[in-house]
């Protein structure tokens, strides 16, 4: 019997007959297969419940009313819907003012975080100097270190930051010597740790960035020297518009970072309005504005709180709306190239 006669046949008998001729073994491998279907998608399941279910439970309890949170027979859903609440902290954390701020300093950070840290990685990646090893390694150790525990050596270093006074011009316009000025509040400090490479996970940026510079073929900068390119211009031209999608993936989680950072933003940024700088605060504001102390006030603090966190995020979720497919496309790309 020729094969295409074979094939015909194999078409035209039913599933039970071709598992009969098979002693059985296509119904096993069927049962098999649907058996791991089933469990990757309870697992999938129970993983995405798992990080969603907080963000529920904070949505549910932020319509609630006051008397919903002392009813035990309510769990998810409130019984007495109301949008107060958000009106409520909305001016008690100045949140149109807070937004703007917390806008243009993460996308500035963000920027000037993504510049230096492609410059720094693709250093590392393309080319040698000394002490390229063990500089490496102390980008490492700004992943694995913890920044609280250089808080205090940040903040003398910017509160007394050495500054010199060149051709005395600023002596002529102040009549006073400076010595060393305070970059303490304003958020100065910050944007110069994010142009250097040192500011929030820079070094996980360094990171990616020269795991996929080290990945790019060699000859595609060869051929570019042999063009007539410089190696400015190679960077420029060549490497950047390959990178797009690592460059993408850095940018984002670079605002996200910064977004929702606490630590950085009330060291440096005190003189500045940041949503994150007033979610702490709610309970605080709610007892002056009440004038009370009691447990129902503390039980509310914690439902306002709820209900300025979501406004707070709510901002990153409508990015990622419109950003998934780039994001996830820039990481799967990502992953092949590396």
């Amino acid at each position: 019997m020729s094969k295409e006669k074979e094939i015909k046949l194999g078409t035209q008998m039913s599933y039970w007959e071709r598992n009969r001729l098979s002693h059985g073994y296509l119904l096993r491998k069927s049962i098999r297969k649907w058996a791991i279907s089933i469990f990757r998608a309870v697992l999938l399941f129970g993983l995405c419940f798992l990080i969603v279910q907080p963000l529920l439970n904070k949505l549910s309890v932020s319509f609630m009313e006051e008397r919903d949170l002392y009813d035990s027979t309510i769990i998810s859903i409130p019984r007495h819907f109301t949008t107060a609440n958000y009106k409520l902290v909305t001016e008690l954390i100045e949140y149109w003012k807070a937004l703007i701020n917390t806008t243009w300093v993460s996308l500035l950070s963000s920027i000037l975080q993504i510049i230096s840290c492609t410059m720094i990685g693709y250093g590392f990646a393309r080319y040698k100097f000394p002490f390229k090893n063990f500089l490496f390694a102390c980008v490492m150790l700004t992943i694995i270190i913890p920044p609280q525990t250089i808080m205090s050596s940040l903040y003398l270093h910017f509160q007394f930051f050495d500054f010199v006074d060149f051709f005395g011009i600023f002596k002529m316009i102040t009549g006073k010597n400076i010595t060393s000025v305070s970059l303490i509040g304003n958020g100065v400090a910050y944007f110069m740790l994010a142009a250097t490479g040192m500011a929030l996970r820079s070094g996980l940026y360094i990171f990616m960035l020269r795991q996929y510079f080290r990945g790019v073929p060699k000859e595609l900068e060869e051929a570019a020297y042999v063009d007539g390119c410089g190696k400015i211009r190679t960077f420029i031209q060549i490497m950047l518009p390959d990178a797009r999608p690592m460059l993408t993936s850095v940018f984002l989680f670079s605002l996200v970072w910064q977004w929702t950072d606490n630590f950085y933003s009330t060291l440096f940024f005190r003189k500045i309005t940041l949503l994150t700088d007033h979610l702490g605060t709610i309970p605080e504001k709610l007892l002056q504005r009440s004038g009370t102390n009691t447990p129902p006030a503390t039980a509310y603090g914690q439902m306002m709180t709820a209900t300025g966190m979501l406004i707070t995020i709510a901002p990153l979720l409508i990015l990622y709306l419109f950003a998934q497919k780039g994001f996830v496309e820039s990481l799967s790309q990502t992953g092949i190239k590396m």
